[in-house]
């Protein structure tokens, strides 16, 4: 027998460790003491010093079957090499070819939403053929063919790979799964099996298997495809099944419910200010049950696995421990959270909603019941192409436009006067400052929530005169190549035509201009001035500027950096717009627009480009190299 002391947890640990190792001596008991076998160790895949379980949770390995099985299988997903370019955040438009990407994300049992796109047109033919320098596909996409033709695309059970804490959930079909998002299956898709299963293997007793294979369960840990692979999963019977199967139903639903306050979810309805008008939204009570929902199935889990009441109660502290921490420490380490940790205000989220209403993104119908929620969909249902927050196709907006609001007091697109009004008929509360919330606060917040992932993508672009006293306010989703021209023709110059008319006034009232004139009058040639080169940039702009929503918001923001004046954001956009310009992001449709010799050139060479321009024709194949003939060697050795 060996012995080992445990004292990961103790925060005092030269004194506790004093104190058992007199107690060892003693031959008294010692919780912090274990005696092994090291031959026990075997039991357990690879032979992990696991001395912390009794030897009964040893033998599971031995005793009930891996969760790889005839049945079963997991699979290690799709890394595109290159993000910016292939994976995108399902707001920036709905594309064909682009399928939703599990990939990873923040600790989260039972459900979370599939926020990402990747780029599959052609089952990823710009993916497989983005080369590097020696001539080899970039992504692992030449790994997956297997799982690309038959697991791409099917409802299973998705989890992060890195995060202290394991957590698996539903992923919906028609969705791709990545190498941070790995994902079981079982062999008929059955909904039934994969929500057991999700039972399963979310509870506090698969969690300690697995943690056994890891020899640990404090800190971050990589859930690695084969650690999950051999961790054992017990049969189940009928009734055992159905009972798991309406747990982890259960648990999804509730899960989505907390969901349903979130503008970039796919299960968005209201913001949090307006939700409790609507039936099932009550946050502590639906977080008791899932505390109460997640007893029952560590229950039923414990018994399967025939763990004792000793071992139950062993396992409380440290299991706890380990699934502790807050979002940003269990986020996985490719930051799929990043920028929507921080709990979100009320109010600047009910704004954020009017906002949405006044541009037709949301419906405010389902706040005053003119409309009923849309039915919860099932776990592996498709993601819809709209959240049910969102107006419906053909539904009648709640104000009219062209794509463009603006920051402009009296006129009919004003957007400060129409989210008062959207308040208003909601009847929700209508802030004093509503027109200073939008100049000053509300596109930081919105850039903030609308980034995951790495990736940036605010849908409503402020584009402003140099000091910022004239805002027009861009709906991305609307974006063409008119609408540089709209923003001109149907506000700048109206505008100018206006104020040209006041400076004439004060003109020619000459040496009658009193004090209060003479500060107007100067005022309104600065704001001309200011006028004209907004409407000057965006006549410069306008011919060439020819956006498509396949590159994505940043890169078809960023040729008009210039009239963006939240600094952070501008400094982004510059340096892509370099990068645009050097020929880093020839697979853009911008770059064509901008450069299209030089990257006709390039698709000679460049199989990925030649398809995401649609020009395979120009692409010519290199001959291959010849193989280099081994020699044989003459009998007798070198001479």
């Amino acid at each position: 027998m060996t012995t080992f002391l445990r004292l990961l947890a103790d925060k005092d640990k030269a004194t506790n460790l004093l104190t058992s190792c007199t107690a060892l001596r003693a031959a008294e008991n010692d919780t912090r003491v274990f005696q092994v076998a090291p031959e026990s160790f075997r039991a357990v895949p690879g032979a992990p010093f696991a001395y912390w379980v009794n030897e009964t949770v040893r033998q599971l390995f031995k005793k009930i079957p891996a969760l790889e099985s005839d049945y079963r299988t997991t699979k290690q997903g799709l890394a595109s090499a290159d993000d910016f370019r292939f994976v995108h955040v399902w707001w920036e438009g709905d594309h064909d070819g682009w399928f939703g990407f599990a990939k990873g994300g923040a600790f989260s049992p039972f459900y979370s939403d599939v926020f990402l796109q990747v780029n599959w047109s052609q089952s990823g033919a710009q993916i497989k053929n983005n080369l590097n320098d020696k001539g080899g596909v970039r992504s692992n996409v030449w790994m997956l063919r297997d799982t690309a033709n038959n697991f791409f695309g099917r409802s299973g059970l998705t989890w992060p790979l890195r995060t202290n804490g394991l957590s698996f959930r539903a992923i919906p079909r028609d969705c791709i799964f990545g190498h941070k998002g790995p994902t079981a299956f079982v062999a008929d898709d059955s909904p039934d099996a994969l929500l057991a299963l999700c039972a399963l293997v979310n509870s506090q007793a698969f969690g300690l298997l697995v943690s056994v294979q890891l020899a640990r369960v404090e800190l971050a840990q990589s859930f690695e495809v084969g650690l999950i692979q051999q961790t054992p999963v017990p049969n189940l019977s009928s009734d055992q099944q159905v009972a798991l199967v309406a747990l982890a139903r259960r648990a999804w639903s509730l899960k989505r419910t907390l969901d349903t306050i979130e503008e970039t979810s796919h299960a968005f309805v209201l913001p949090a200010a307006l939700r409790a008008r609507l039936d099932g939204y009550d946050p502590p009570i639906i977080e008791a049950e899932l505390g109460r929902i997640q007893a029952k199935i560590d229950a039923i889990a414990f018994d399967l696995y025939g763990f004792s009441e000793a071992d139950r109660a062993a396992l409380q502290p440290r299991q706890g421990a380990a699934n502790e921490g807050d979002a940003e420490t269990n986020a996985d380490d490719d930051g799929d959270e990043e920028g929507n940790t921080a709990p979100i205000d009320q109010t600047d989220s009910l704004l954020s909603w009017a906002v949405g209403v006044a541009f037709s993104r949301f419906d405010w119908r389902l706040a005053t019941s003119e409309r009923a929620a849309p039915a919860e969909p099932e776990p592996f249902d498709p993601l819809p192409a709209k959240s049910p927050g969102m107006l419906p196709d053909g539904a009648a907006p709640f104000h009219a436009h062209a794509g463009i609001l603006v920051d402009d007091v009296g006129h009919p697109h004003d957007l400060a006067r129409l989210v008062e009004e959207v308040l208003a008929r909601v009847d929700a509360p209508v802030p004093s400052d509503v027109r200073r919330w939008l100049q000053r606060d509300f596109f930081p917040f919105h850039l903030q929530r609308y980034s995951k992932s790495r990736r940036k993508a605010p849908i409503y672009w402020p584009l402003s005169t140099t000091s910022g006293s004239y805002t027009l306010w861009v709906y991305y989703p609307s974006l063409t190549s008119q609408t540089l021209y709209t923003a001109i023709n149907d506000f700048i110059e109206p505008k100018l035509k206006q104020i040209g008319a006041d400076v004439t006034t004060l003109r020619n009232k000459g040496s009658a201009r009193s004090r209060d004139d003479e500060k107007q009058f100067e005022a309104l040639q600065a704001f001309e001035l200011e006028l004209i080169e907004l409407r000057d940039t965006l006549l410069k702009l306008a011919p060439t500027y020819k956006p498509n929503h396949d590159d994505g918001v940043q890169i078809s923001a960023a040729p008009l950096w210039l009239l963006f004046r939240h600094k952070p954001w501008q400094k982004v956009l510059k340096d892509t717009s370099a990068k645009l310009e050097k020929g880093d992001y020839d697979w853009a449709h911008l770059a064509m627009n901008y450069w299209p010799e030089r990257v006709r050139e390039k698709c000679k060479t460049d199989k990925s480009l030649a398809i995401a321009h649609d020009l395979e024709n120009l692409y010519v194949e290199p001959e291959a190299k010849p193989k280099k003939a081994r020699g044989k060697k003459k009998a007798g050795g070198d001479e």
